[in-house]
């Protein structure tokens, strides 16, 4: 299993080129941004590692391939795919074009981020105003406000929302898949939903999780069941890898997700399960 894990971050890692981020001397090499497998997302964020020294929280205008910048859009892209997202519809960081931030005494500390995000699936892009404000100590999720996003929400997708409805609810088997992607970076095509909608009901448990200190990305789908209901709601069990590129924790957690083109996507239950110690440090990206 652990060997398993350990290709698999090197797949997920190496994929896509990061086309804009400039190099820094002295970057750390294990400070790198996770991405996933073309046409499945997008890079995680235009920014490269830097020095302990270029990592403080700073002040005021902030250089976009840094990580100060680079976290708080992050949350921004989660909290698109809360309000916005669905298996036919997926939201990503494509790059940081302004970042400010300020202490708040009373509050916490507050960035403002002019950003692009990528809708992966049409591969059409739009540019948000965002704030988002961190409250003090971390122990509540960082609020997030956007302006400015209105093509966003010129993204259709109702058609084909409706067609993978119906192909769900009118099947006679429940669907099931695992390990998405695989060690070698591949997702069947006929199941992309099923990762797309894994992203998404992530970006719940990254925005809740979300401080100035971590930045996460979805790694894996290891295993998702379609499960037996009896209203208009799809209903699926997630066993979900997230990985803190902080840290460099992989992180497991269980959740029960929902989804219609009506009702949205809905995390219903999320449990963290028991760390993997011998998973907790992937390899260095090649």
């Amino acid at each position: 299993m652990t060997l398993k894990i350990f290709v698999l971050l090197a797949v997920v890692t190496g994929v896509l080129g990061n086309t804009n981020a400039a190099a820094i001397t002295g970057a750390d090499p294990t400070e790198q941004t996770t991405r996933v497998p073309q046409d499945n997302t997008v890079t995680s964020g235009e920014f490269v590692g830097e020095s302990a020294e270029d990592d403080v929280m700073a002040t005021g205008e902030l250089n976009t391939n840094h990580y100060p910048a680079n976290r708080a859009a992050k949350v921004v892209q989660h909290y698109l795919n809360t309000r916005y997202g669905s298996p036919c519809r997926l939201f990503g960081l494509q790059r940081v074009h302004r970042g400010n931030a300020e202490e708040t005494a009373e509050s916490g500390r507050k960035y403002e981020l002019e950003i692009s995000v990528q809708e992966v699936i049409s591969n059409s892009t739009a540019k948000c105003s965002a704030e988002v404000l961190f409250a003090i100590g971390g122990q509540s999720p960082p609020d997030v406000q956007t302006s400015s996003c209105e093509d966003i929400s010129k993204i259709n997708t109702t058609a084909q929302e409706e067609a993978l409805y119906q192909q769900y609810h009118a099947s006679n088997s429940l669907m099931s898949a695992e390990s998405l992607p695989d060690s070698y970076g591949h997702i069947d095509p006929d199941l992309k939903p099923l990762w797309h909608l894994g992203s998404v009901a992530s970006s719940f448990v990254m925005l809740e999780e979300s401080t100035e200190d971590t930045l996460y990305n979805m790694a894996q789908v290891a295993n998702v069941t379609q499960l037996k209901t009896e209203n208009d709601q799809l209903k699926f069990n997630y066993h979900v890898l997230l990985h803190d590129m902080v840290s460099q924790e992989i992180l497991h957690w269980k959740l029960l997700v929902t989804w219609s083109p009506a009702g949205g996507v809905n995390v219903l239950q999320r449990e963290q399960m028991p760390k993997c110690h011998e998973c907790e440090k992937p390899p260095n990206a090649i």
